[in-house]
């Protein structure tokens, strides 16, 4: 899968579940529940040391179904070893040209988590794909996106924090691009995470339709 295929996929997807797992066993489980739900975009922390291995059991069983990548990736190493293990995107929740260059190389989406407009900008010209609007998003909440796209309507932006089932409508009228999600598509039973998953996918289309 080509560079600007995974940028469409995450963007066309809406969500991405944010997983952060102690086995690779609860990981195959909550993707295929996500997958189910129509969520089929995951990103494996590197917060967790089996992150790798999560990302490669995913890859082997899911294969282009699920479009998994790294998140919490702070150094170039560490996006490498991401990469050699099947990551699709990297997703961090600092900037880093180091980080940037190694994507750009492999051809791999860079969301670099931002908090100033200064700092989108230079992430832009680093080559990223999208900035992770972290963690503003937390504090400003679904204005956030239109503040930030009025003056820069290229700006890509992932929002990661503070997006909740009742808000999700409102970030994305506001243009958010795609948000990152925990709780809602990680916690609890299989069941209750398709569920959830499916109520995200719903509300994703129904919004975009109206708009």
């Amino acid at each position: 899968m080509i560079k600007p295929d995974v940028e469409k996929r995450i963007i066309e997807t809406g969500a991405m579940a944010i997983v952060r797992v102690e086995t690779i066993e609860r990981g195959l489980e909550i993707a295929e529940a996500c997958l189910e739900g129509g969520v089929d975009v995951l990103e494996i922390s590197y917060t967790l040391p089996n992150a790798g291995e999560v990302i490669k059991a995913i890859n082997d069983k899911f294969k282009d179904q699920i479009l998994v990548g790294a998140g919490t990736v702070l150094d170039s190493e560490t996006a490498r070893l991401a990469i050699l293990a099947g990551a699709k995107f990297i997703i961090a929740p600092t900037l880093s040209s180091e980080v940037a260059v190694m994507c750009n190389r492999y051809r791999i989406p860079y969301g670099p988590g931002c908090t100033t407009v200064s700092e989108m900008v230079q992430a832009l010209e680093l080559g990223a794909s999208f900035v992770k609007a972290f963690p503003i998003s937390n504090f400003y909440g679904p204005s956030l996106v239109n503040v930030v796209k009025t003056p820069m309507p290229y700006m890509p932006v992932m929002a990661s924090g503070g997006v909740t089932l009742d808000n999700l409508a409102e970030w994305i009228k506001n243009g958010v691009d795609s948000v990152g999600l925990g709780g809602l598509l990680t916690k609890g039973s299989k069941a209750e995470i398709t569920e959830n998953a499916r109520k995200i996918t719903d509300i994703i289309k129904a919004t975009r339709a109206a708009m």
